[in-house]
């Protein structure tokens, strides 16, 4: 795995770059807690299919860093899709195809949202589509799969996680999938990425700033908030996955998604599979981009 650096005004990003150079770019945006490792196994196929991906680590994970330690650590969707387009700025690629898992996922709904004309089509996993990137508490069933968000909006959790960040990351791995999905090995690597020191930072300023107003985000990102509240519908050709032994996500929560997209959309249902299905069914992940992308 060769990495590539590229700098943006707040972040330097590292990336992966790989396949035909003159192939269709498809953005492979990762969720959390995972990393690039999560698309290890999707992306070779597309390779061979002729699609070129760029694959960042976002901000707070890996090696990405931002280049001012006065920074804020804004850890909000808005904030992950315009790092996306300030990478693809610096790459000059002006349109591209996204496919995003979880933390990615929404990256690539607010991408498709707020930049129209960049994103050809896009592809999620793991995520439903929020009309008007606008947080609501779940209904009962799906509250509780959350636990986890509602613990960090404590300051008693927060502080937990801050003690022990990867712990807290493996206890997802262990409960969003069926047992037995993944090697420990697999995860002490990807949690690698979780040591990057505004790691923590980021994802509890990602979840909090969701229900409480106490968290300091960056203004920059504002306008994007702003600009959502009046969008409700995607136009962009869409794709969603969904594992259809999710224990995060509640696969009902997809039943009513499709009214959301004014353009061509498809539903994939994976049975046995959980919440990492790029990581769980690489193959039939990579066959339905494939067939959403070429």
């Amino acid at each position: 795995m060769s990495l590539l650096t590229a700098k943006t005004e707040l972040l330097e990003i590292a990336y992966l770059d790989e396949g035909p150079s003159d192939g269709p770019v498809v953005f492979l945006l990762h969720g959390w807690p995972d990393d690039v490792r999560g698309w290890q196994k999707v992306a070779p196929i597309l390779h061979q299919a002729g699609l070129r991906t760029i694959t960042p680590y976002l901000r707070g994970f890996g090696p990405t860093h931002f280049l001012a330690a006065s920074s804020t650590r804004d850890g909000r969707g808005f904030a992950l899709a315009q790092d996306v387009i300030d990478l693809a700025d610096v790459l000059q690629i002006s349109g591209f195809y996204v496919a995003g898992h979880d933390w990615g996922g929404r990256a690539a709904y607010l991408l498709a949202a707020l930049f129209p004309q960049r994103v050809k089509s896009l592809a999620v996993m793991a995520l439903t589509f929020q009309p008007h990137g606008e947080f609501t508490v779940p209904p009962f069933p799906q509250a509780r799969q959350f636990w986890y968000q509602w613990f960090m909006c404590v300051d008693a959790g927060a502080a937990a996680v801050k003690k022990d960040p990867i712990g807290f990351a493996k206890i997802q791995w262990d409960t969003w999938s069926p047992a037995g999905w993944y090697e420990e090995q697999e995860f002490q690597q990807t949690a690698e990425s979780f040591k990057n020191p505004d790691w923590t930072a980021i994802t509890l300023n990602g979840y909090r700033s969701r229900y409480t107003n106490r968290e300091v985000t960056d203004p920059r990102y504002d306008y994007l908030q702003h600009k959502m509240l009046s969008i409700e519908k995607l136009d962009q050709p869409a794709l969603v996955i969904i594992g259809a032994a999710d224990g995060c996500d509640d696969p009902t929560s997809f039943d009513n998604v499709q009214e959301y997209f004014t353009g061509s959309f498809h539903r994939v249902v994976l049975d046995g599979v959980g919440h990492f299905q790029p990581r769980e069914a690489p193959e039939a992940v990579a066959a339905a981009l494939i067939e959403r992308f070429k």
